[in-house]
């Protein structure tokens, strides 16, 4: 912002200096009106910063027409400094009497046209950011209410044959389903450490556990990314709950699901992989990559470019393998 600020002071210095009639020397000129706006652009910059705290209190109305005269004053006192300075015996240049208030009411004329305009490009480039951030926020809501909740059935079937051959395994699985489902609750706007997704993500296979028992076979390896990275709420779930209801559960002998991470340079790669299948056979579901593209869109709407999702499949010396890589920057918890 302070680039931008003073990229457009010396592009209205440069204006001023080509629009007087007037001028033995334009390069003279543009070096004195450079400085001279340049000091009242930052100075008023910094004014405004200062009494932010100030005029957040104030209705908008009355903020905008107090930053607008706070830009007239900031303006009169800098040109009474740079007049009461070139009168000082430090310049040293003679000026006419006339020229002191001639000077200062010019210059109070320009700040207030550019002050009026700057200030409403400000307001409409404010507005424009916060209309975003609303859109963007209510389509993570969206698409974290579409977070495909079926297992949730089978939790519950599973809670039920448990209750009485099990009691504690059941009551197990009901503070995990709790857990789940609180986190399903949550602010999408909200993003976790990495340890709290990793939590979610181990009470959800526990429940997957105790239905499918040692078909499900899971193998770590997230020691390379920091736990308090930050992550949006159900990254990891969705697709674990899609390999095992696509990949898992649909083979006889089951399989095992590995998840791997890492941190390349501030960006962090985590891979799912889990058998599947193969193409064409009797008793592979069909997917629609709905929990895929979900979680694809979420990262995509919180981080932009920087981030991504890729899918792959292919038939390997041990059987068809799927896996999910998925990117996106490390920023870490201040906590």
């Amino acid at each position: 912002m302070v680039l931008a600020l003073m990229v457009i002071a010396e592009l209205l210095a440069l204006v001023l200096a080509l629009g007087a009639l007037e001028s033995g020397d334009r390069w003279a000129d543009l070096s004195v009106l450079s400085l001279f706006v340049q000091w009242v652009a930052l100075t008023s910059a910094a004014a405004l910063c200062a009494s932010r705290r100030w005029l957040a209190r104030v209705p908008n109305r009355a903020a905008a027409l107090l930053s607008y005269l706070l830009l007239l004053a900031v303006t009169a006192l800098v040109s009474e400094a740079a007049y009461w300075l070139l009168q000082s015996d430090v310049v040293g240049i003679p000026l006419p009497a006339f020229w002191h208030y001639d000077f200062l009411l010019r210059s109070l004329a320009v700040s207030a046209i550019i002050s009026a305009v700057a200030l409403r490009y400000f307001y409409v480039q404010h507005q424009w950011k916060s209309n975003i951030e609303s859109e963007s926020n209510a389509r993570i809501q969206a698409l974290q209410s579409r977070i495909r909740p079926h297992f949730l059935f089978n939790s519950m079937n599973i809670i039920a044959s448990l209750t009485r051959s099990r009691p504690e395994l059941a009551e197990a699985a009901v503070v995990n389903l709790a857990d789940l489902f609180r986190a399903s609750l949550a602010d999408a706007r909200n993003r976790v450490p990495l340890h709290e997704e990793l939590a979610m993500v181990r009470k959800y296979l526990d429940i997957e556990h105790l239905r499918l028992g040692e078909r499900l076979r899971v193998e770590w390896d997230m020691d390379a990314v920091p736990e308090d990275a930050l992550v949006p709420v159900l990254t990891l779930q969705p697709l674990l709950e899609n390999a095992v209801y696509h990949g898992i559960e649909p083979l006889a002998e089951g399989g095992v699901i590995a998840i791997q991470g890492r941190d390349t340079g501030g960006i962090i790669e985590i891979t799912l992989t889990n058998p599947v299948a193969p193409q064409g056979a009797l008793f592979r579901p069909h997917s629609n990559h709905i929990a895929v593209d979900n979680v694809r869109e979420r990262l995509v709407a919180y981080y932009g470019t920087k981030a991504g999702l890729v899918i792959d499949e292919a038939d390997e010396h041990n059987g068809w393998r799927y896996s999910v890589r998925l990117r996106f920057p490390c920023v870490q918890s201040d906590a």
